[in-house]
């Protein structure tokens, strides 16, 4: 697909990509690429394997600015991946995509955005918010699962999803390494090496960068919670074995001295006054009664129980 970048995205031939009057965006196939790369006059060879595309970067040549994106995909961000690459020059911008998922974002864009000052660089801004834009509202997401999960440990550590805040730990951390490759692919952009885009427009750049550097900020706390969530939870299991060897602590106290009763009126000597009493069996029920009676209010003034 061919455009020309005016007030809108104008899809066009190849013909009018290549006159030069405006600055272009094209999305192409490898194959495309490989029969069309000599129309572009970039000057490099580019053998796109989608294989061997493994994070996002952007790369100088002495007259084109290469790179790759390797995008998570925001519906399961720990195994899809979305691979790419672009060149870039003066006069546009080529994407060699697989997937086709450019060619939607790039249509999408088209749809979408009019510009008062059209641009390359603009454009690319908005391909590159365009990436991002579900982010915020998936952090947001997170952080509202992590206070439910936060709550039902409070209430009850047995029903928490512990698994779900480990899920989500590591969905960010894959996030926090997305965010980092864009950080620095948007600082190569806006240090315009090359001077392929004009000076004043490389604040789009910086724009980038300072969401993208929000958004890290942003997914290193929500890291941090889950471990606080995790810390959370080991306490709270603690706490309750700690109740459950409180309870069997005075459970136990309660039964030593009725056992040492037992066990001494179970001796059966022959002159034990006890044995041949009348009133000796309701004494001792008695007693232990008393023993029980007396333990539990002393625990409870502890507050023990």
């Amino acid at each position: 697909m061919y455009y020309l970048i005016k007030s809108t995205l104008e899809q066009c031939g190849a013909e009018e990509v290549h006159a030069g009057e405006f600055q272009y965006v094209v999305v192409l196939s490898p194959e495309e690429w490989k029969r069309e790369q000599g129309s572009f006059d970039i000057g490099i060879e580019m053998d796109i394997n989608t294989d061997e595309i493994h994070n996002t970067k952007a790369e100088v040549n002495f007259d084109s600015l290469t790179g790759t994106f390797c995008i998570p995909s925001r519906r399961n961000i720990t195994e899809i991946e979305y691979k790419y690459a672009f060149a870039i020059d003066e006069k546009g911008i080529v994407f060699i995509d697989p997937s086709g998922v450019v060619d939607r974002m790039v249509k999408r864009i088209a749809r979408r955005k009019k510009w008062k000052v059209p641009c390359l660089e603009r454009f690319i801004y908005d391909f590159l918010e365009l990436i991002i834009s579900r982010d915020l509202s998936i952090l947001e997401g997170f952080e509202k699962e992590l206070d439910s999960i936060e709550a039902d440990i409070l209430e009850d550590v047995n029903s928490a999803d512990l698994e779900r805040a480990n899920e989500i730990r590591g969905e960010i951390r894959d996030l926090r390494i997305h965010y980092e490759q864009m950080i620095d692919l948007g600082q190569e952009l806006e240090e315009n090496e090359n001077n392929f885009f004009k000076p004043e427009n490389t604040r789009y750049f910086r724009l980038f960068t300072d969401r993208m550097t929000r958004l890290h900020d942003a997914s290193n706390s929500i890291r941090d919670y889950t471990v606080q969530i995790r810390d959370l939870y080991h306490t709270q299991m603690e706490i309750k074995q700690n109740r459950v060897m409180t309870l069997l602590t005075v459970v136990t106290t309660i039964f030593m001295p009725l056992t040492l009763i037992a066990g001494w009126y179970g001796m059966n000597f022959r002159y034990m006054p006890e044995l041949e009493s009348r009133w000796g069996y309701p004494i001792v029920i008695l007693v232990s009664l008393a023993i029980i009676i007396i333990s539990l209010l002393f625990f409870r003034k502890k507050k023990w129980l």
